[in-house]
């Protein structure tokens, strides 16, 4: 599975067009929600629905359960960071973003929401960084140098 998550994140970085990123997007997205073990996998569709409903505690709690039973599963950290996130949560979402990033640094959509989340908090330089990563990760995400750009204004190098 390594290998072939590998060969999409070496396509997405050659890839142009938007609907081909987001299809290769889409493919990684799909190898980062499968865990080898069915009772993770059922415990993250709980907090996936739970989120999606708004129910942000049960969410919460089921992805934390996933981290307690295999903290190497980056998903589960960078799901419970979107729900702290939606909960205004932000040094918690931070925290776990982290954890995402530390068990798999091409997680572009961890990159993103650190971005989204220290720029919504006035750090324009970290928030920089972060979509310098990114630009790492995947160069022709749509709005991506938009979104660069508009920081580097905000920090006076535009």
């Amino acid at each position: 599975m390594l290998n072939y998550l590998d060969d999409l994140f070496a396509r997405l970085r050659l890839a142009t067009a938007p609907a081909e990123i987001e299809a290769l997007q889409n493919g990684i997205w799909q190898v980062w929600l499968t865990s080898s073990d069915a009772a993770t996998n059922e415990v993250l569709e709980v907090g996936t629905r739970a989120m999606q409903a708004d129910d942000l505690a049960l969410a919460i709690r089921q992805f934390t359960t996933i981290i307690l039973l295999n903290p190497s599963f980056s998903e589960a950290w960078n799901k419970r960071a979107t729900a702290h996130y939606l909960r205004g949560e932000y040094r918690a979402s931070l925290a776990d973003i982290a954890e995402t990033l530390r068990r798999e640094p091409r997680h572009f959509g961890a990159l993103w929401g650190r971005a989204a989340i220290l720029r919504e908090l006035g750090d324009y330089r970290h928030a920089l960084d972060s979509l310098i990563t990114l630009s790492g990760v995947c160069p022709n995400l749509p709005g991506l140098r938009e979104e660069q750009s508009s920081l580097q204004e905000r920090l006076g190098k535009g």
